[in-house]
């Protein structure tokens, strides 16, 4: 796949770097430039970062930190059983307990919440840190939800990390997903304080708690432009010669 002039490979992360350091030279930046690549589309283009993530797997599938990048561009593509896969490859390699969140959220994407909640219940969550821990906690109420368990939902999102006024990276997420648990079950009321909540702390816009709020609120929001489309459209020349008789056009008149 074509890798375009400005990526060079040096944007990568220091450690890929230096895990890149076991492969010859031009290997290791072959590779490096793949894994930008990966990481530049991962959000806006996840079938690129898939093509991507294939090659540097081609060129290196004993690097962990290659694996690791192809299991996220797998997951962003739900591929997840690819992507499960590739985490635990990862993992194997490295001992690192860090993809236990995201490889749990692999089994529900496969379809198997139960597995999700085990992995939930298992020793590595205590190994995480408190980012982790809290992204465990989110896909553990994912997998409530996706068992029918919209009560028990609810009662997993409740934590320390929820009630604290601090803002942290995942804040925004963890009250957003609280409040969408509670709209789940009609509490309407305390949704929308809580998706309100969200709003105030999603500073990088990684949640649509804004819109939500709206909805709840009643908003709508009108296109600016469409009451103005007929206004622009060309006159008919009947339609001239009809007002300039002092005639009112037919009703069955056309525009162009």
């Amino acid at each position: 796949m074509p890798i375009p002039e400005d990526v060079t490979g040096d944007e990568i992360d220091k450690d890929v770097r230096q895990e890149l350091q076991s492969l010859p030279k031009t290997l290791a930046e072959d590779v490096a430039k793949n894994l930008v690549m990966v990481a530049r589309l991962l959000d806006e283009d996840p079938e690129g970062a898939y093509g991507y993530s294939k090659v540097a797997l081609r060129l290196a599938s004993r690097v962990a930190a290659v694996r690791e990048a192809a299991g996220f561009a797998a997951y962003a593509h739900q591929q997840y059983g690819e992507a499960l896969a590739e985490f635990r490859a990862a993992r194997r390699m490295t001992g690192n307990t860090d993809l236990w969140p995201v490889m749990a959220d692999c089994e529900r994407g496969l379809g198997r919440p139960e597995k999700a909640l085990d992995m939930a219940g298992a020793p590595e969550v205590h190994k995480l840190d408190k980012a982790g821990q809290v992204e465990m906690r989110l896909v553990a109420a994912g997998a409530r939800r996706d068992m029918g368990q919209l009560d028990a939902a609810i009662v997993t999102l409740q934590s320390p990390e929820l009630a604290s006024n601090s803002v942290q990276p995942w804040t925004a997420r963890l009250r957003y997903a609280y409040a969408d648990a509670l709209l789940a079950v009609g509490r309407d009321s305390e949704a929308r304080e809580w998706f309100a909540k969200a709003v105030e702390a999603d500073r990088d816009g990684s949640t649509d708690a804004s819109d939500r709020l709206a909805e709840l609120d009643g908003v709508e929001f009108v296109d600016a432009l469409g009451d103005d489309d007929d206004e622009d459209e060309p006159r008919d020349e009947e339609e001239d010669r009809d007002e300039d008789a002092g005639q009112e056009p037919e009703q069955g008149s056309e525009r162009g």
